[in-house]
């Protein structure tokens, strides 16, 4: 296993992008790569240290886990410093968070969890498989935590919109080389839609993401709190507004 640190092990061939920006592509001879799993959060004490349990197997073999937190109150920072590799103090905001984390990461490839996120074994290991087999960045597929028939039917919406768009949300798991993440300027210093933004950048600037199948396990919180139908009425008119250029705070006082 690659050794966090260990410059561009892994990674032996280029392509071009259209930037004229070369995007390390993994080789799907070498060793499988060294991830640097970013996790920003807020006040995440109750199931943060869930996903950090999921992702210890990986930590144990070379991977790192970052948690940059956005200033927590509930006592998240010290339940997350014994599962993580750093903890990382941020200004709130899951995209300043982000760029936080990649800054300090070491890995050939970053792959960025909500902390109320769940992952299955094999959702980790087919993220190293589509970066090995060469693919410069992706998403996982997910279903809903709660119970009943809608949910399942939501997420299966959410993952085949997905696949068909080439566009990935953060609950997806997004992953990408290093090269591609800073071809596209790391994610955009917005309050809300920029898990749509990078997909769109990355999207015209390196090609269509690699769609995991195997599904990450994301927390239905959101839809059982305000009402299923509601949310799911709100997020599309949301992303409609921002598709016809509505300002991103403006869309997240909506949001909240």
């Amino acid at each position: 296993m690659p050794v966090p640190g260990h410059p561009a092990r892994g990674l032996k061939r280029t392509v071009a992008l259209s930037s004229g920006a070369p995007a390390r592509v993994l080789d799907p001879a070498a060793p499988p790569p060294c991830l640097s799993i970013i996790i920003p959060c807020l006040n995440e004490v109750a199931r943060l240290p869930m996903l950090l349990n999921d992702l210890a197997p990986m930590r144990s073999v070379g991977h790192e886990i970052i948690v940059v937190d956005g200033g927590s109150r509930d006592g998240t920072q010290e339940q997350a410093a014994p599962g993580a590799d750093r903890l990382l103090l941020s200004a709130p905001g899951r995209a300043l968070q982000m760029n936080a984390g990649a800054a300090a990461a070491r890995g050939d490839a970053l792959w960025f969890l909500h902390a109320d996120t769940r992952v299955p074994p094999r959702v980790a290991a087919e993220v190293l498989a589509a970066l090995r087999a060469g693919h410069a960045w992706g998403r996982c597929g997910v279903r809903l935590s709660g119970d009943g028939a809608v949910l399942w039917v939501i997420a299966g919406l959410m993952n085949l919109r997905s696949c068909l768009t080439g566009i990935a949300t953060g609950d997806q798991g997004i992953f990408l080389t290093r090269s591609a993440f800073d071809a596209v300027g790391g994610f955009p210093g917005i309050v809300l839609m920029e898990d749509i933004s990078i997909s769109r950048a990355l999207k015209r600037k390196v090609g269509r993401p690699a769609c995991i199948r195997s599904r990450l396990v994301s927390s239905s919180r959101r839809w059982e709190e305000r009402g299923v139908w509601g949310t799911v009425l709100l997020m599309w008119r949301l992303r409609l507004a921002y598709w016809l250029g509505a300002d991103p705070a403006r869309l997240a006082r909506r949001y909240r």
